[in-house]
């Protein structure tokens, strides 16, 4: 079997056309640069006397719209690569770009039914729905739950990945992109459709897996920094003082450590033996279990059943979880207090890695987290409504969870998408040190170390990463301008 081609059989008139439309955009875009420095304004809307309305449009109108629709060209491009990869008959035909297109059909069928159904179904879903009325936020959108279908369709359905993450085949070591394997066995797909990196595995599947692997990771840490900084933050803004005080110097301390230090410093083999990691996530991974239980306990206060069954509820299964996170029996070398939990209780252990990147992750976003909410709460609570909780006797718990949370709820929208996008970077950063999840996992950061060896010589196995860890950040700070943009229409 030959190489394959990029572009396959659709690639005879789609690159011309594609290259036409790099061009004119080029070209519109220097336009519209040196028009806008010539002081050349915009069209604007003319009313007639008798009720019409027109548009008198100026060069600088034709240059943005031969912007607009070089982009469009270029986007319908990529659509007939798509398309050339469901309908051509051969993997050949189909080059590399419609094989992958075909490998991800499970995505594309999951990402337009989602599409389908939230802009059917908009004006029910609250600001979520709002966001499908911002272009800005529904491409942000598009390109952040194109990676969870492609996480959910590698790690827990692998119908998008050819090979696994660390299978090996000598004879494609540093091979170009739609190599073909010499001898694919019986069932094997027989192409590494990106190439393979220096022990011979597989880039394309790689890069699919290490998203299952980063989206498995940072939503969750995320979300367990996020009840830190918010359990914390609530009521440091709304007691003051003393309080106050002592939490605000306590988080200065924390933001003023160096992060990459903190990493180093966790990752040394007499850290990990005295068990720092494991002693400062028994603190943080309180913090779910600690803003729960207030939460439905606030909530229900004046309905004691409720409140019992719920609150009860998340005491159990909060506690089970967090010994379970926390301890390890099998584990010699940890000291004893993280081996008393017995192991037929123990649901799940984190390997010491993962459970390093995790503490690590929720110690750096706290704090910042705190800062906001503390700095949204100072100002909420002197609102009308919260006056008015207090009047009718309420709680300071409920007033915080239940009156000034809600109502700060667009912002921290906003910042947790941010900070995901933050914490993929910084999750990227870690594995490009070596101090990511395991040597061998396909997690972006990791990937990326490995091919920067040899990027002069054979950059393929380093820029797919890149490019996915790129695209992802760039969702999720679309998504949160969209977002942003919603809320403040609220």
């Amino acid at each position: 079997m030959e190489q394959l081609t990029w572009s396959g059989s659709f690639g005879a008139f789609l690159n011309p056309l594609m290259l036409v439309s790099v061009v004119i955009f080029i070209a519109g875009f220097i336009a519209n640069t040196v028009l806008t420095i010539a002081g050349v304004r915009a069209g604007e809307l003319e009313f007639s006397g008798d009720g019409t309305v027109s548009v008198s449009r100026t060069p600088l109108d034709y240059a943005l719209m031969t912007m607009k629709y070089a982009v469009l060209l270029f986007v319908l491009c990529c659509l007939g690569y798509i398309v050339g990869g469901l309908v051509l008959p051969t993997t050949e035909a189909k080059g590399i770009l419609g094989a992958m297109a075909l490998r991800l059909l499970p995505v594309w069928i999951a990402l337009i039914t989602t599409f389908a159904l939230s802009i059917y179904f908009k004006r029910k879903l609250g600001l979520y729905g709002k966001l499908f009325d911002s272009p800005i936020g529904m491409a942000g959108f598009a390109l952040v739950m194109f990676w969870v279908f492609a996480a959910v369709f590698s790690g827990i359905f692998p119908l998008v990945p050819t090979h696994g993450a660390i299978d090996l085949i000598s004879g494609m070591r540093n091979e170009l992109p739609g190599m073909a394997i010499a001898t694919p066995d019986e069932g094997e797909y027989p192409f590494y459709l990106l190439g393979g990196d220096n022990l011979g595995r597989d880039v394309f599947s790689r890069v699919f897996f290490g998203a299952a692997d980063v989206l498995a990771i940072t939503p969750v840490a995320t979300l367990f920094a996020f009840m830190v900084g918010i359990t914390l933050g609530l009521p440091a803004g709304y007691f003051g003082g003393t309080l106050d005080t002592v939490l605000t110097f306590i988080a200065n301390l924390a933001l003023a450590f160096p992060v990459i230090l903190l990493f180093f410093l966790l990752v040394t083999p007499e850290i990990v033996a005295a068990g720092v990691p494991q002693y400062m996530s028994m603190v943080l991974f309180l913090f779910p279990i600690i803003f729960l239980v207030v939460l439905f306990n606030s909530r229900f206060h004046t309905d004691p059943t409720r409140r019992n069954i719920y609150v009860g509820i998340a005491a159990v299964v909060g506690f089970w979880a967090y010994f379970s996170l926390i301890s390890n029996a099998d584990d010699g070398d940890l000291p004893l207090i993280f081996r008393i939990w017995p192991e037929y209780l123990d649901g799940f252990d984190i390997a010491g890695n993962l459970l390093i990147v995790f503490v690590s992750v929720v110690f750096v976003n706290s704090p910042t987290v705190f800062r906001i909410v503390r700095g949204i709460t100072l100002d909420v609570k002197t609102r009308d409504y919260v006056a008015a909780a207090q009047t009718r006797g309420e709680g300071p718990w409920y007033i915080m969870l239940w009156e000034i949370l809600p109502n700060a709820r667009g912002p921290l929208i906003v910042d947790f998408c941010l900070r995901i996008g933050y914490t993929t970077i910084l999750l990227g950063t870690l594995g490009f040190f070596g101090l990511g999840v395991s040597p061998e996992s396909p997690d972006w950061g990791s990937t990326i170390n490995e091919g920067r060896r040899l990027l002069t010589i054979y950059p393929h196995p380093a820029l797919p990463p890149a490019l996915a860890l790129m695209s992802l950040v760039l969702g999720l700070n679309l998504l949160a301008d969209g977002l942003r943009e919603e809320s403040l229409k609220d």
